[in-house]
């Protein structure tokens, strides 16, 4: 008795891979499932294709999906954002004084987008600064904003 794997077997084949690519985060059990699906295709158009065909196709194709997806569109995926890099998300950002420093205490500085969580921060500035100027960040101590006038 021969057994002889027809296209529906790798169609098979290929969308329980993709869908086992919901239980493991790794996105390359995907690319094998899209192996497998190109292979249930080719099997479609030519019945004939021998099973070492197959598999070579199958290897082939897998292979070079993933190295497609490491090489080329995982690299555009990745998070330029300065998510988690507060001091560097902080500098150079321009805000506008809401409260001038007075002698012995800190001014308030108020940012049109909130800055760390927070639209407004006690700063120091080494030139005067009044109610209405803007300054950006050049240097955090502890939290307080440490700006130079615009």
């Amino acid at each position: 008795m021969s057994f002889t794997l027809l296209y529906w077997h790798w169609l098979a084949l290929g969308m329980i891979l993709i869908i086992a690519e919901l239980f493991v985060p790794s996105f390359t059990i995907f690319w094998f499932g899209l192996g497998a699906v190109l292979v249930a295709l080719l099997l479609l158009l030519f019945p004939t294709i021998p099973l070492t065909g197959q598999l070579l196709c199958f290897a082939l194709a897998s292979g070079l999906f993933t190295w497609l997806w490491f090489r080329y569109l995982r690299p555009l995926m990745t998070d330029r954002t300065k998510a988690g890099l507060s001091r560097e998300a902080a500098l150079g950002e321009s805000g506008q004084v809401i409260k001038a420093p007075l002698e012995g205490q800190r001014g308030v500085v108020r940012f049109t987008i909130p800055l760390l969580g927070n639209d407004e921060w006690p700063f120091i500035c080494q030139t005067p600064t009044a109610v209405g100027d803007r300054v950006v960040v050049r240097e955090i101590s502890g939290n307080t904003l440490i700006v130079e006038k615009r």
